[in-house]
């Protein structure tokens, strides 16, 4: 059985949206343009709310996460 993946929402062009913001040099009438595309998707679709999904291990190693405890506290 083949393992199917859903597709986010609006995932195309909100991932488009962030690259933009990462280029250089920043243009920000395509991002501009990008976050109309994003708006006009999110209202076409009726999304509410971006979650991402939960990760079943800790993003960083523990040693950073101990460390950033620390300089925390």
């Amino acid at each position: 059985m083949a393992e199917t993946r859903a597709q986010a929402v609006c995932a195309k062009e909100a991932l488009e949206l962030l690259n933009c913001a990462t280029e250089t040099p920043y243009d920000p009438q395509k991002c501009a343009r990008l976050m109309n595309s994003l708006h006009d998707c999110v209202l076409k679709k009726k999304v509410k709310k971006f979650l991402l999904p939960e990760q079943s291990e800790p993003s960083q190693p523990e040693s950073a996460q101990r460390t950033e405890e620390k300089s925390i506290s």
